[in-house]
């Protein structure tokens, strides 16, 4: 355990950050904690926990990215000898036998460049958007396209590929690993339990921010990705939210005016057939969410856009 070190990142998350800071004490490991501005006294816990703390500079926009960039050369200058890295999100807690059992495949597996686990929701009895959320995490097991924001890291294929990007706003993990499999490394998902997450999500405007932070998410990393290995990243999702939220609402208008008003009724019998089949497949909640997700996506794929065009990088969208 001497060769891994950690980057935990947070804003604002209170006791989650505590359960996750106190849940790495028993290992005995280098700690940065990386805060973005957060004013609920994270930095100050953070230090009584034994965390080596790394505030951000406001002065340029933050993103989620940005924070582990910057975590990572910290955590270099005060542990270089270090041979792996593992990132987690200030709202996790990490299971302990989870670090032993991820070092334990790296060193044995000297071609795979990151492995991840099993993460679940804490509270997903609380409200429906937890349980969804819970059921997001249920990911195969296995060789893996990219891990998510809880994984350990082989340091030398880290730097290899220039690590995160810090100008992502949200996709950052798949866009760094899409780069890790065109070096030829490769990602694994154990069938470990990682990490136990604490979403925190209990209406429905946080649930939207969080579709249009993956609109964003979406939008940068197809860009980002466009001469990846296999294709660019997220291109069915992007012509889902294209196509439900903004070509299908525009034919329908259009041919009503065209041809007959009644042709307005196209844009809601798609849509309501879509939901039909999407409620016998997961539920009324989950496939209203579904298709209301889809705006919220356009939303964030529009505003990337109009970001590109303004020539700016970096921000990001809170929804806690």
């Amino acid at each position: 355990m001497a060769e891994l070190g950690v980057i935990a990142i947070g804003r604002n998350e209170g006791e989650r950050l505590v359960r996750c800071l106190t849940s790495l004490q028993c290992h005995d490991l280098p700690v940065v904690y990386v805060d973005s501005a957060s004013t609920d006294g994270s930095q100050t816990r953070a230090k009584e926990l034994g965390a080596h703390v790394l505030p951000l500079d406001m002065d340029r926009p933050f993103t989620a990215a940005r924070a582990r960039a910057e975590g990572f050369a910290e955590l270099m200058r005060i542990a270089p000898d270090l041979q792996f890295v593992m990132f987690v999100d200030g709202d996790c807690e990490i299971v302990s036998s989870w670090p032993s059992a991820a070092m334990a495949f790296l060193i044995e597996n000297t071609d795979y460049a990151a492995v991840c686990g099993r993460r679940k929701e804490r509270f997903p009895e609380a409200s429906a958007y937890n349980a969804l959320i819970d059921q997001e995490w249920d990911t195969p097991i296995g060789e893996a396209a990219a891990c998510g924001g809880d994984a350990v890291f082989r340091i030398s294929a880290y730097q290899a590929v220039g690590g995160f990007d810090p100008a992502m706003i949200a996709g950052e993990e798949p866009e760094l690993c899409a780069r890790l499999r065109g070096a030829d490394w490769r990602i694994m998902r154990l069938d470990e339990a990682m990490t136990v997450h604490d979403a925190a999500l209990e209406r429905y405007g946080q649930y939207w921010n969080r579709a249009v932070r993956s609109g964003l998410g979406y939008m940068q990393a197809n860009l980002a990705t466009k001469t990846a290995p296999g294709g660019p990243l997220y291109g069915r999702e992007i012509i889902r939210a294209v196509c439900w939220a903004l070509l299908l609402p525009l034919a329908s208008f259009a041919l009503a005016w065209i041809f007959h008003p009644i042709m307005l009724l196209l844009w809601p019998a798609l849509t309501g057939a879509q939901w039909l089949r999407l409620m016998a497949r997961d539920g009324v909640f989950a496939a209203t969410l579904s298709m209301t997700g889809k705006f919220a996506e356009l939303l964030g794929i529009a505003r990337f856009q109009l970001r590109r065009l303004r020539g700016q990088t970096g921000g990001t969208v809170e929804y806690k």
